[in-house]
């Protein structure tokens, strides 16, 4: 009895300390590049969705209510993408993010910490953060494309209307009153 539990025990242990294998159709080259760039997107999707939380909670000035609901609506759609990115990476056999260290040395989208950010500021940076978002989006369906990934490739066409949307709002929403009934 002993021995079988010994038997069952190094077994565990040996699955544990085994590698993730996701059976795939995809060449091994094409999980690591798949992987890499979506992992990549994932690190960027989830620095995006705290600093426009930051902004949320830290928004102040004359139109507080509708920035206010705007970045909490956009928060929500971007962090509404980090599960299936993540499950994307592991389907195709790769391996996802781990932990917040992971996030901080893969992510591209720059934090801000200032005490006080402008509603402008904070919109116009929200603005790029998005624009470079959607251009880092079409990079990953190029790899896709190589691949002949086409499910990934699918869904970062809907990620990227969704961020086009955003920038798009957010550029309308940091455009000065027009004068003139134009």
């Amino acid at each position: 009895m002993a021995t079988d539990t010994m038997m069952k025990t190094d077994e565990l242990e040996a699955r544990q300390r085994a590698p993730l294998a996701t059976p795939t159709d995809l060449a091994p080259e094409a999980t690591r590049d798949i992987a890499g760039c979506m992992n990549a997107i994932l690190a960027d999707a989830f620095a995006l969705y705290v600093k426009t939380k930051n902004f949320h909670w830290h928004l102040s000035g004359p139109h507080f209510r509708d920035y206010h609901l705007l970045f909490d609506e956009q928060a929500a759609q971007i962090f509404a993408m980090t599960d299936p990115i993540a499950e994307r990476v592991r389907k195709v056999g790769g391996n996802t993010l781990t932990s917040i260290g992971h996030i901080a040395r893969l992510k591209r989208v720059a934090d801000n910490d200032a005490v006080y950010v402008e509603p402008e500021d904070m919109l116009a940076e929200l603005c790029e953060d998005n624009k470079r978002l959607a251009a880092r989006l079409r990079a990953a369906h190029d790899v896709c494309d190589e691949h002949h990934d086409l499910a990934t490739a699918s869904l970062i066409e809907t990620w990227i209307d969704e961020t086009e949307r955003r920038t798009w709002f957010l550029f309308e929403a940091s455009r000065g009153e027009m004068t003139g009934g134009h």
